[in-house]
């Protein structure tokens, strides 16, 4: 018996034209749009469809926007007979899609927070991330923890290793200067560095006063227990009571992710098969990476969620 995984991407996924298909074949999809447009008292949806990139691009529309389709291509799937998974996951930004498949939370509740998450992101002070291949976590960190004790006095100089994607594909997180210093050093010592194109230190100790004004947010909205454990990135565990799923998403923003352990963990689980949910691939190519032997899907259209069902069924999942 396969046993599955349903991963939700985060941030960087999105691209102009996103859920369009599903908007154009699905009554399903065209009222889950609607509800979640309704929801945010904006138009998600025109933006999704028809951008433009600029627009798309800035963190307080990415977000609720990758939201909105991988919400809308989770009920497609599910509409389409996709199997239950044993696990649900989501990359940052996506583990809001997860909890919401998991029923966790509510649609207007799952909007409410991602739009409040995505201000504040936006807003939070100046930072800077790069990706960095080829090192692995115990050397990337070693250099991250070496400019943080030269910096001991100051720790908003903090740098840390922010995405722990797989074994070699790592993002740094932090202060401008002390990210560019642990590039340099990374460079140094044989990686490949990558600056991104985000104005924030998202995931580090940076974050922490707009951690603080989400987790009221957090305090205040309405969480159930989640009904397929959700594989968190905070601690790369999987829970299901509601206090457990908050606490973990309190500390989200201002801790690593922990996305190859979480992976590690499903696999260990006995799952063999991963479905992405939502715009783009990503996730599969880091799963991919992680074990290549693992069956990965993905569901971001029409043809893409008809592909994966077939393939499903033509195999006995758990």
């Amino acid at each position: 018996m396969t046993k599955i995984a349903c991963l939700f991407p985060g941030q960087g996924s999105q691209s102009v034209g996103m859920g369009r298909d599903f908007f154009q074949h699905f009554e399903l999809a065209r009222k889950i749009f609607q509800e979640i447009d309704a929801s945010a008292r904006r138009s998600l949806s025109k933006l999704c469809f028809d951008g433009p990139a600029e627009e798309l691009k800035r963190t307080v529309n990415t977000q609720p926007t990758i939201l909105a389709v991988s919400l809308v291509a989770w009920h497609c799937y599910k509409e389409a007979g996709g199997p239950d998974p044993a696990f649900l996951a989501g990359h940052s930004l996506g583990e809001f899609s997860a909890l919401y498949a998991g029923g966790a939370l509510s649609l207007p509740s799952a909007i409410a927070l991602v739009e409040k998450r995505a201000a504040l992101m936006e807003a939070c002070p100046p930072g800077a991330m790069s990706a960095v291949l080829g090192l692995d976590y115990d050397r990337l960190n070693g250099l991250c923890s070496s400019i943080n004790s030269e910096n001991k006095e100051d720790p908003d100089k903090v740098v840390i290793v922010a995405n722990f994607n797989t074994r070699e594909q790592l993002v740094i997180s932090g202060n401008p200067d002390s990210v560019a210093k642990a590039g340099a050093m990374a460079k140094a010592a044989g990686g490949k560095v990558i600056p991104l194109a985000v104005g924030g230190a998202f995931h580090s100790p940076l974050m922490r006063e707009a951690a603080e004004d989400f987790g009221k947010l957090i305090d205040q909205s309405d969480f159930a227990s989640a009904k397929v454990p959700v594989v968190q990135n905070y601690n790369a565990a999987p829970a299901r009571e509601s206090e457990i799923l908050k606490d973990n998403l309190r500390r989200q923003m201002t801790s690593s992710v922990r996305w190859c352990e979480t992976i590690e963990y499903m696999l260990s689980e006995g799952v063999t098969a991963f479905v992405e949910i939502g715009p783009g691939r990503a996730l599969s190519g880091m799963v991919k990476k992680i074990d290549r032997s693992a069956s990965v899907y993905n569901v971001e259209d029409r043809l893409t969620l008809e592909k994966t069902i077939a393939s499903l069924r033509s195999h006995a999942v758990a």
